[in-house]
């Protein structure tokens, strides 16, 4: 672009042609041309030619330069650039010889000081270590068989804790929650062979403190998210040797069921069911008589490859590598994780297959589903899209095995009704009362559905009572954010937004506050999560021994929002009169004592709540009337006060308290009475829990 350099010739805004562009080359080939200056003399160099100033493009700028398009500053900028130049006594710019090539443009600084940056992303072998602008989203998988990752530089969180000046310290966030863990989940953690208790421990513990770290990285960082608090929940466990079936095995995983989902790598080498962070094929060492060959124990199916899985029993699996992102791509070898496979095919092992899947409800991430063991049937060689060799092996589904995978192909063939959903009473029992309809399913028996009742999506309080406090809510005409301390609603919550961006507890507080009718908040306030109605597509099914149940066809994901306990709010004398008659079945009492999570002893009281809360869903309720009581239940409740300046607004949330895979009965413990009322007996349960109390009352 032509510019003659020169004082005083700043042109005005506007008065620009950016159209006229002599040639255009990439910036890494332009070389600075000096041209012969008008009047030699006037030079201080004596041999003739310009002399070459270094400048940054934000100055400042030496008398007789000034800046180039795009760097054009005001002459008054340039009047002070040229005073800061004299004060600071800058030695004279020397003459350099001829430039070999373009200086790198990171080596610049920009007006606001930062270095720019061209980071590279180098491919290390091991686990992922950090990420930017996570937020949230899950495990990306970049799976491409070679066990190779993106590394990027860890950073220490920046920022305040709310009201605090001290930077936020991860490290002693996270041995907080392990210090509130019961001691007795730790000697179940020890055992050397895991059990159901210990991956369902290791899973909750992981949740907790990865959601936790996310919640207080966003609160304390001007960015909306976290850095992977997945990856560093996931390290801290490994480090501290909190896991489940730390030996690879082959075969079955003690603990594991067919069907079990996860939303994150780490969780799968936490609990022992596949160990490499980003690698899909795992292997052990075997030895033989002659030498120890490897043996493939595990593969992680997800797209990354041409795999095809059209027929659930059969799985058609390329091989690894022949993917490398600086050298392009090439054949694969018989190496590694496929020569692990190829041995496996001869010896006749069974292999475990974890099949990633979308994740319908958040896009960029994917559900791992544990589909069983296989074996591998045959290997070959033949030509990817990509024009190189890869191999493939034909995997097996071994007989007799519960369906996993099937049951996510089934629903949705349901959803593309491509296939019928058989049993199906009513497509809708909500009416259209809600977001989503639920259907009511009897594939039991003859049963034409639950008695007559009036579909309510929230509750009702007919006689309500004054708020405990006065409250005029928030501000947030944009919605709260996590690093808005001043919000009254954030405030009461303990300084932190108890949501993350996805809309899952951060959080096991046992109140909730959240926007109300009397914040100026907008509806998709992420602190309104439990007004937003039903999220999953839902379904009433029959059960075997326990009358009508509830389910999902979705994924529920670790503190995800299901639904509210809708009713009409009754006072104790109609409780008394209802448990009397033994009519108490659809009555949620708050003053019954629920054990929470074992895990955390701190949660095992029932949640306080300000005042007594009885709702009675007999004649009017919604879909939370129809989950059934567990000793060992997925679903937890809390309290919910929404922010009213004119009557007390409580309400009850459930949560999910783990992953519920679709087509699992959703259950919560029904809590006890004691003492007992009088003419009030107690129910048998038929929860089938290994921990079952053999009844509830």
């Amino acid at each position: 672009m032509e510019h003659n350099l020169g004082q005083g010739n700043v042109p005005p805004p506007g008065s620009i042609d950016k159209s006229r562009v002599l040639n255009v080359k990439p910036l890494r080939t332009l070389v600075p041309v000096f041209p012969s200056p008008s009047n030699p003399s006037s030079s201080s160099n004596p041999q003739g030619g310009a002399p070459f100033v270094c400048v940054s493009p934000s100055g400042p700028f030496p008398s007789g330069v000034a800046p180039f398009y795009p760097f054009f500053i005001s002459p008054e900028s340039q009047r002070l650039s040229e005073q800061n130049a004299q004060t600071a006594q800058t030695p004279a710019p020397q003459r350099v010889g001829p430039i070999s090539a373009a200086v790198p443009i990171n080596s610049f600084r920009t007006p606001n000081g930062d270095v720019g940056s061209s980071r590279k992303n180098s491919r290390t072998r091991g686990q992922l270590t950090d990420e930017d602008a996570y937020a949230e989203v899950q495990d990306v998988d970049a799976e491409d068989g070679t066990g190779e990752g993106r590394r990027t530089k860890q950073k220490k969180p920046r920022g305040r804790r709310p009201g605090g000046t001290a930077v936020v310290d991860l490290d002693q966030v996270a041995n907080d929650i392990l210090s509130s863990i019961n001691p007795i989940v730790f000697d179940v953690l020890k055992q050397p062979d895991g059990s159901r208790d210990a991956v369902t421990y290791t899973l909750m513990i992981y949740e907790v403190m990865r959601r936790k770290l996310g919640q207080v990285e966003e609160t304390s960082r001007d960015i909306a998210g976290a850095k992977r608090p997945d990856l560093k929940a996931g390290n801290i466990m490994m480090t501290k040797g909190i896991r489940a079936n730390s030996k690879k095995r082959i075969g079955g995983v003690p603990g594991v069921e067919i069907g079990d989902i996860f939303f994150f790598r780490f969780e799968l080498c936490l609990v022992g069911l596949h160990s490499p962070s980003m690698a899909g094929i795992d292997y052990i060492g075997s030895k033989t008589s002659q030498e120890e060959e490897p043996l493939a124990v595990s593969i992680v199916s997800s797209g990354g490859y041409e795999d095809n899985a059209e027929d659930g029993d059969v799985l058609i699996y390329s091989g690894q590598g022949g993917a490398n992102r600086e050298k392009g791509a090439s054949d694969q070898k018989l190496e590694r994780g496929n020569l692990a496979l190829e041995k496996s095919l001869h010896r006749g092992n069974d292999v475990r297959v974890i099949k990633g899947l979308r994740d319908e409800a958040h896009p960029t991430g994917k559900v791992y589903v544990y589909d069983g063991l296989y074996k591998i049937q045959d290997s070959w060689v033949e030509k990817a899209k990509s024009g190189f060799n890869v191999f493939k092996y034909k995997l097996a589904r071994l007989p007799g095995q519960p369906a996993a995978y099937m049951i996510w192909k089934s629903i949705q063939q349901w959803t593309d009704k491509t296939v019928t959903r058989t049993g199906v009473i009513l497509p809708d029992l909500t009416s259209g009362a809600e977001n989503l309809p639920v259907c009511l399913v009897n594939d039991v028996d003859n049963e034409k559905g639950p008695a007559y009742f009036t579909y309510s999506p929230s509750v009702k309080n007919l006689k309500p009572t004054a708020p405990l406090e006065s409250s005029g809510g928030c501000s947030c005409t944009g919605g709260c954010q996590a690093i808005n301390h001043n919000c009254p609603c954030i405030q009461k919550n303990g300084g932190y937004l108890q949501y993350s961006a996805n809309g899952m507890l951060a959080d096991l507080k046992s109140v909730i506050y959240e926007c109300g009718p009397s914040c100026q908040c907008p509806p998709n306030c992420r602190n309104r999560i439990s007004q937003g109605g039903l999220k999953f597509r839902l379904e009433v099914f029959k059960t075997k021994d326990k009358g009508w149940g509830l389910r999902s066809w979705d994924p529920i994901r670790a503190g995800t929002f299901i639904c509210e306990y809708a009713g009409e709010v009754i006072d104790n004398a109609r409780v008394d009169e209802f448990s009397s008659e033994n009519e108490d079945d659809y009555i949620f009492d708050s003053t019954r004592i629920y054990p929470q999570l074992e895990i955390f002893p701190a949660d095992t009281e029932a949640p306080k709540i300000p005042s007594p809360l009885y709702i009675s869903a007999k004649n009017e309720g919604n879909v939370a009337r129809f989950m059934n009581h567990s000793c060992s239940p997925n679903v937890l409740w809390r309290p919910v006060i929404r922010e009213n300046k004119n009557e007390s607004d409580l309400h009850i949330a459930f949560y999910a308290i783990r992953h519920i895979p679709p087509m699992m009965e959703l259950t919560y413990d029904y809590g006890t009475v004691l003492p007992l009322k009088g003419g009030q007996k107690k129910k048998k349960c038929f929860c089938g829990s290994a921990k079952c109390r053999g009844y509830f009352c």
